[in-house]
């Protein structure tokens, strides 16, 4: 990994972001080589990718906690470590729940990628992934429907065909039982949730650091018995995607290849796939943390700037068009996935407009669900049980 000079681009200030996680998800984590003032200008970046929590694990033992912007990276820590435990009784009176209506949910992100870190109040998240089979989403929507309170947010997945694997019967066989306060929670096998992680992390456009550092703290969790073949399992392009994940994870944070897929694929990254990450990290502005379209069309001075913010970077749009990492310029793929998107808004908006002026009703106020569509099922239930500590 290339060492972050300072500078006073947006790129140059993604680089120091990259700088600050650089393995911050290890125990202890490594020595942090960077100024107050480098700490001070990058803590409001670090808050907004979700990585402040982090930052601060990296320097609370060094003379740079006292740094200006030190203060905001150790409360978000103190925040975090709180809110974990609040999560973490949310997710097993969910999947109680669930489970109280026959449903045997999955849980994706979130708590199945904060339990890898140090500490749980190291990666923070809000609502909580749960997939479930085709044939038992509705009985899962009435299962959460006005239990908000005892569940938290809930992002119900019809399916998982954001996994790309043919059959969910395998998906649930490789899953783990991981113990939570006294509930055995079901969550992907170790191939299965790096994978959705590095095709979670691309198809949004790598906008959050963290997310890399999910995938560099699974890399380096992976046990030896890793099934590295299946990890790659399908298309050539997807096998693809994944490996260019692994190795922004090595180039951008020092995560560890040795003995991986990566570290033996004779690929190497487009020239451009680095500087469109960190210009991510580096940007004061993403549409992510903004305002809906639908709500800027409603204040027409608000039009031009939400779609400056929506002009696909060159990773979301390459991933969303399903074209392939390579140096072949990315224009075309932006203004495919930008006419895509446009059409697709075009067809929904009227019933985003209506659904902000009515604001949340009925079910979904109390149980938000997102269909994913459908994958092939069927009766099979792993029961693999994950050991308490995931080897490091």
């Amino acid at each position: 990994m290339r060492a972050a000079a300072r500078g006073k681009g947006v790129e140059d200030d993604g680089r120091l972001v990259a700088a600050a996680l650089a393995g911050a998800w290890r125990s202890p984590p490594m020595p942090l080589a960077l100024s107050p003032t480098d700490i001070a200008s990058i803590t409001p970046l670090l808050l907004r990718a979700g990585s402040g929590a982090l930052a601060w694990w990296r320097i609370r033992h060094s003379d740079l906690k006292d740094a200006a912007g030190a203060r905001p990276l150790r409360d978000t820590y103190r925040y975090d470590t709180l809110q974990a435990g609040i999560h973490e009784r949310h997710i097993t009176q969910a999947v109680d729940a669930l489970r109280s209506f026959g449903v045997d949910p999955l849980l994706l992100k979130g708590w199945a990628a904060a339990r890898l870190y140090p500490e749980r109040g190291l990666r923070p998240y809000g609502d909580i992934d749960l997939c479930v089979r085709p044939e038992q989403y509705e009985a899962a929507v009435a299962a959460l429907a006005g239990r908000a309170a005892e569940t938290g947010v809930v992002d119900l997945h019809e399916g998982l065909p954001d996994l790309y694997r043919p059959s969910l019967d395998e998906v649930y066989d490789r899953s783990w039982l991981c113990p939570l306060l006294g509930v055995e929670v079901r969550t992907l096998g170790f191939e299965d949730h790096l994978r959705y992680m590095c095709l979670h992390l691309l198809r949004h456009g790598a906008y959050r650091a963290i997310w890399l550092c999910d995938i560099a703290a699974a890399l380096e969790s992976a046990p030896q018995d890793f099934d590295w073949e299946y990890l790659l399992r399908g298309e050539q392009r997807q096998s693809g995607w994944i490996i260019c994940a692994l190795m922004l994870a090595h180039d951008l944070l020092g995560a560890k290849l040795d003995g991986t897929v990566a570290a033996e694929s004779a690929k190497s990254l487009p020239r451009w796939l680095v500087p469109a990450v960190v210009k991510q990290w580096g940007a004061r502005e993403h549409y992510m943390a903004s305002s809906t379209m639908a709500a800027s069309l409603r204040s027409p001075r608000s039009i031009l700037k939400a779609l400056r913010l929506r002009w696909p970077n060159p990773v979301q749009a390459t991933v969303g068009v399903g074209g392939r990492f390579s140096e072949f310029p990315r224009f075309p793929f932006q203004l495919g996935e930008c006419l895509l998107r446009t059409a697709h808004f075009v067809t929904q908006a009227p019933r985003l407009i209506r659904q902000r002026s009515l604001g949340p009703v009925g079910r979904g106020a109390h149980a938000p669900v997102t269909a994913r569509g459908h994958v092939d099922s069927g009766d099979a239930t792993g029961t693999r049980r994950h050991p308490s500590s995931p080897p490091r």
